[in-house]
């Protein structure tokens, strides 16, 4: 639970920044790692509420990795980043999967 809501607050910072701070391609890609990061924060959250825990670590980390990668581009790290960013979008795919498999087996 600690991990998800740090990682809601670094969503919204970033977003924030993204927002007013910074322009172009490095304000997109803020506000990109923003909105995933926070939506998935969220749903590691609901994910703990149903005993889930598979599926939030899975939501935290891929969240860490695609976030993590935009916001480490904006910030002037070299391109070659953004092609580890879809490994984060996969976790976060497992994660919604794994959510779905717990809820077909009631739990």
């Amino acid at each position: 639970m600690l991990l998800a809501a740090l990682s809601g607050a670094l969503a919204v910072g970033a977003g924030a920044f993204g927002a007013h701070g910074a322009s172009g391609a490095a304000a997109e890609w803020l506000k990109t790692g923003g909105q995933y990061q926070l939506i998935h924060a969220l749903a590691a959250l609901v994910a703990l509420r149903f005993d889930a825990r598979g599926s939030a670590w899975l939501f935290v980390s891929g969240a860490a990795i695609f976030a993590g990668t935009l916001y480490l581009m904006a910030l002037g790290a070299p391109r070659w980043l953004g092609a580890i960013t879809p490994l984060g979008g996969a976790l976060l795919i497992a994660g919604w999967l794994w959510l779905a498999f717990a809820a077909s087996r009631g739990g």
